[in-house]
């Protein structure tokens, strides 16, 4: 088993970063091999050496990764301080001009966006599901930003669940349709009667650009299709349910 964890970046961040694969960690079963989720089931200690590694891999203390409670809403916190490993707050969303600590945002399907305006020395990650993101989680995630002084902000959609993997209903289109007829555009026919494929890191984008984000990158590999790298909330509940993993995005100062 590899000691590195693995992760992909995005030449458009000049910070450093990682959108990390489920592969080099020390975890087993279900939970194999980078799960950094502390909430899951796994032991406590393998979740802390994953993470550990995360940080470590971007050159940061495994101290200062810090995480939250991600409830699908668009809260975000200005992080002025540190917190203790599983005692995040209630939010989706994090933004900061400190050095010395690593935003990380946990996922196993949703979106995670990591954004940076490396010359006024501000970074933000947020996590992005569909509820999150039709709420407004990605414009509250820049405003907070621009409150620090962020003006040329860059933003880059992880890896994440695609268009050809999500089948979704009537519920998710009518709540995604409610706010913007025009995106319809983000729904392909279903395999089936009443279903709909819709397109997570598309919308994602289109809602950054509707803002005026001009640089964007998207992580173009769907999480269900990929098993040997990522692991998936939808993929486990098609294959009967049972525990699963979750990978960790990171972003840091330079």
């Amino acid at each position: 088993m590899s000691s590195t964890a693995e992760s992909i970046q995005s030449d458009r961040l000049s910070v450093p970063h990682g959108f990390f694969t489920r592969r080099g960690g020390v975890s087993a079963g279900p939970y194999a091999s980078l799960n950094c989720s502390v909430s899951s089931q796994d032991s406590r200690d393998r979740v802390l050496q994953n993470r550990a590694r995360a940080a470590r891999a971007i050159d940061a203390d495994p101290c200062g990764l810090l995480g939250l409670m991600q409830v699908h809403g668009t809260r975000v916190v200005r992080v002025t301080a540190s917190w203790p490993v599983g005692e995040g707050p209630r939010a989706d969303a994090m933004v900061t001009d400190r050095s010395d600590v690593v935003l990380g945002i946990i996922t196993a399907d949703c979106a995670p966006v990591l954004f940076a305006d490396a010359a006024a020395g501000v970074i933000g990650a947020a996590h992005a599901g569909w509820r999150g993101a039709v709420a407004g989680v990605l414009e509250a995630t820049l405003a907070a930003m621009g409150k620090l002084g962020a003006r040329e902000i860059t933003a880059v959609i992880g890896p994440c669940i695609h268009q050809a993997s999500y089948e979704v209903g009537a519920d998710l289109r009518h709540a995604v349709l409610a706010r913007d007829a025009a995106d319809a555009r983000f729904f392909a026919t279903g395999r089936r009667d009443d279903r709909w494929q819709f397109d997570l890191p598309g919308y994602c984008a289109a809602r950054l650009a509707s803002v005026g984000i001009a640089a964007i990158d998207s992580i173009r590999i769907d999480t269900l299709a990929d098993d040997a790298r990522f692991f998936s909330y939808r993929r486990a509940m098609l294959n009967g349910g049972g525990p699963i993993g979750h990978q960790i995005s990171a972003i840091r100062l330079g």
